[in-house]
């Protein structure tokens, strides 16, 4: 199938062809945790034991509440946070991918990100880079009436092992995917573009065809390297690489008479 071609459901709507990349967030399009920088706006910049020990594997998001409720007690206000975390920049080449496959209109860029709504949006918007992100798919945060950032969990997991109670981003890969098929665009390439070890789950659901580019010496290079998956899978080091990588795949299953990366 080429894309660029469209096909028809059964009830008769245009399908039309794209790629997705659905990409992870920090220490992906940010060198940073998002969640542990603000950190720095706590008296001392520490967090308290009695907080810290809230923490424990897959509650990740209770414990950031946990965090945000401190800072707000400690006098932390939305304005503060918001500035801190406008401090964190993409990472290098990041606006130049972004930008270069908007450009093409054959690439949906998605966020999935364990981190939250607030932060992410407010970098992207900050960076000038919020329009040209399809979705963002993160754990949702509000600031409540009385300036404290409140947080709750994308989802409740309660299938997949690998991943976290509160988010498995195949599953969120395989819904987005569902619903744009429904509202008439056939992703039938992916790809996947990540550092920890949250994004192998996703990783290894890619398919023969699809691209996986991890970040160079991460924990998700280290666990491909360990388990080999279907997907191609490189390595980068900045955007710019992540460009290469996307350009080179899809010039090549295009010369193969697999895949035209054109949208109409």
């Amino acid at each position: 199938m080429v894309l660029g071609r469209r096909i028809r459901l059964a009830g008769g709507i245009p399908l039309s062809n794209k790629i997705l990349v659905a990409v992870d967030f920090d220490h992906t399009l940010i060198d940073a945790n998002s969640d542990t920088y603000i950190v720095k706006l706590a008296p001392g910049k520490k967090i308290p034991e009695e907080i810290r020990k809230r923490y424990s594997p897959g509650s990740w998001t209770k414990f950031m509440r946990a965090i945000f409720r401190y800072l707000y007690e400690c006098g932390v206000r939305p304005e503060q946070l918001l500035d801190c975390i406008g401090e964190i920049p993409l990472i290098s080449g990041t606006k130049e991918w972004f930008k270069a496959l908007n450009e093409t209109g054959q690439y949906e860029v998605v966020v999935i990100s364990d981190a939250n709504t607030v932060f992410i949006e407010h970098i992207l918007y900050t960076e000038g880079v919020r329009h040209l992100v399809h979705e963002v798919f993160s754990n949702y945060a509000q600031f409540d009436g009385n300036g404290c950032l409140t947080i709750q969990e994308f989802h409740h997991n309660d299938q997949c092992k690998i991943c976290a109670v509160n988010l498995c981003k195949s599953r969120v890969v395989s819904d987005y995917i569902d619903r744009r098929k429904k509202q008439g665009v056939n992703l039938q390439k992916v790809v996947y573009i990540g550092d920890g070890m949250n994004d192998f789950c996703p990783a290894a659901n890619c398919k023969r065809g699809d691209l996986v580019l991890a970040r160079m010496d991460s924990p998700l290079s280290t666990k491909l390297d360990e388990r080999p998956i279907n997907a191609k899978v490189q390595k980068w080091s900045d955007g710019y690489d992540i460009y290469k990588y996307i350009q080179q795949h899809f010039s090549q299953e295009n010369s193969s008479g697999t895949v035209s990366p054109n949208s109409d």
